[in-house]
């Protein structure tokens, strides 16, 4: 599949620009590396209000990156459904986005939703409640998987599960497929963002131990190793979902400042602090793949607006077949009834 001429379209000089932000890392993952980039973005992209009359699903978006990314679709114009493990921990940030909103002569549509994303129980439960209201005439046309963990040892989901991969690869399978029948009612095609890191891509696919049994278990490196799944996977995910007009896309954030850093990461964020960016510039991509048009390629990795490679080593790109034997593997995992 092309991509269409304006998306992420700039002149040659600036395409060697961002190459080169984006082999330093430490520049282009960074606030500097955003601010170079976003001024050859296009003005009135998405347009304003390009979102209105629409319905978002934003899991983990109780604070961070998810909090940004709800203030954003918002902005649109969205109803936004914010899906949390506590509610009563999520409602500070809806009470920020809703004041943000009201400054800026907004009127916001944010409604709280309990649901652990690890939990296959507690995900049957919501999306079933989700797809049958309204006499089960609403459509979802937005969703995005923000939800994240990194715990500092291997803990398990309720299902066994190792817990970064059951929160950021299991979880989003089966919540997609069991909100399928209403993202099948977005009357412009509904849109799926999985949001990565960069730091998966430090890690190879970790077909032979995707439950992270073996070894010296480290939160961050289980955490890389669940979001290089995510990538892998977006393709196939995309050959699944797009005969019903779902557009896949996974995403990565850069180093931005947010709670979930300070807590999982103290020591990296005490150092790149100066670096790192606004949890809204993090945000950013994600809302720009809900929101633009034309719809950008669907199954592909994104940071900053434009696609990215998948791997810059050979050490981590999967070997032939391993790709198609992790999802067999994910699919059960995640209760499918056909992989």
């Amino acid at each position: 599949m092309t991509t269409p001429r304006h998306i992420g379209r700039t002149s040659a000089p600036d395409r060697g620009l961002d190459r080169l932000l984006d082999r330093t890392v430490l520049l282009g993952y960074s606030r500097l590396g955003y601010a170079i980039r976003r001024r050859h973005w296009p003005a009135g992209d998405p347009r304003p209000g390009a979102l209105a009359g629409r319905t978002a699903l934003v899991t983990g978006g109780g604070s961070g990156l998810g909090e940004a990314t709800v203030l954003g679709l918002a902005r649109l114009g969205a109803r936004v459904h914010v899906l949390v493990r506590s509610p009563e921990r999520a409602a500070p940030a809806i009470a920020r986005i809703e004041r943000l909103l009201r400054a800026e002569g907004r009127v916001a549509d944010l409604r709280i939703e309990r649901c652990d994303v690890s939990d296959p129980a507690m995900i049957d439960a919501f999306a079933e409640d989700f797809c049958a209201r309204a006499g089960g005439s609403i459509g979802l046309d937005v969703l995005v998987h923000n939800a994240g963990v990194m715990p500092p040892e291997r803990t398990e989901s309720v299902e066994g599960h190792e817990l970064s991969v059951a929160t950021h690869v299991l979880g989003p399978i089966r919540l997609t497929e069991r909100l399928l029948p209403a993202l099948r009612r977005s009357e412009c095609g509904a849109r799926v963002v999985l949001v990565a890191s960069g730091g998966m891509y430090t890690q190879p696919l970790p077909v032979d131990d995707p439950e992270f049994e073996h070894g010296s278990y480290r939160g961050a490196v289980a955490y890389a190793r669940s979001k290089r799944m995510q990538v892998e996977l977006a393709p196939i995910l995309d050959r699944r979902w797009s005969p019903d007009r779902i557009a896949t896309f996974v995403m990565h954030p850069g180093w931005a400042d947010t709670p979930g850093l300070a807590r999982s990461l103290p020591a990296f964020r005490t150092l790149t602090r100066p670096l790192l960016r606004p949890a809204e510039a993090g945000a950013d991509t994600a809302v720009w793949l809900a929101a633009t048009e034309p719809t950008p390629p669907s199954g592909t990795f994104w940071h900053d607006r434009r696609r990215r490679p998948t791997s810059y080593r050979s050490a981590t790109r999967p070997g032939r077949g391993e790709t198609d034997e992790l999802w067999t593997w994910a699919a059960a995992a995640a209760g499918l009834e056909r992989p």
